[in-house]
């Protein structure tokens, strides 16, 4: 992913190198590699049961900003899997209770809000922002549309769904086969159902 991310980052602070010791220490990362993740940006479509723990992760590792789009309340049926949120955040907007979260783990890292649905309209200029797409919404409408988005930005796509025991996850770079290619077609509305009729193991 070098080539989305920018060329001359920042040094870092002490507290930094404290804070990433354990990726700076590594030779796959090391400082360069963390100061280009503390420069990077990165978009979650959904703040649910996949985007709860990408957007941990990625907090956790220093990743400079983090978008994310939902315009969902917090359900007390979320809360078996989706780990940003809690009981006292039950009908709070999502997107007001991952970023308290995320911020509780790390404070340095940029949490821009997107508080609607992804739609034709906005999505362009939503995704044009960010270096890497992760797309864990849950219809086929936003999948679709974050698909061609991306395509046409040429941005990397990383999409993850989940439903009953059964999880998958595919990385689409620009230039190269998308979910469209896989999937040419939606299914038919009804035949795949979703997390709330089938259910979903956290």
């Amino acid at each position: 992913m070098e080539s989305y991310l920018v060329q001359n980052p920042k040094a870092l602070t002490p507290e930094q190198v404290k804070r990433y010791s354990r990726h700076i220490i590594m030779p796959q990362v090391g400082s360069i590699g963390q100061r280009k993740l503390l420069e990077s940006k990165v978009l979650i479509i959904g703040a649910g049961g996949l985007g709860s723990p990408v957007a941990i992760y990625l907090t956790l590792a220093g990743v400079g900003t983090i978008g994310i789009v939902d315009y969902d309340t917090v359900d007390i049926s979320n809360l078996q899997r989706q780990i940003l949120h809690y009981d006292s955040d039950i009908s709070r907007p999502k997107v007001i209770s991952a970023k308290e979260t995320l911020k509780s783990y790390n404070k340095e890292v940029q949490i821009d809000l997107h508080e609607k649905p992804l739609t034709s309209k906005n999505a362009l200029e939503i995704i044009k922002n960010y270096d890497i797409v992760i797309n864990g919404a849950d219809n086929f409408p936003a999948r679709y549309l974050t698909n061609d988005a991306c395509q046409m930005l040429s941005k990397p796509l990383v999409d993850g769904s989940i439903l009953l025991f059964d999880g998958q996850a595919t990385v689409y770079e620009p230039g190269g086969p998308c979910y469209r290619c896989l999937f040419p077609t939606p299914p038919p509305p009804g035949e795949v159902p979703s997390c709330a009729e089938a259910g979903v193991l956290g």
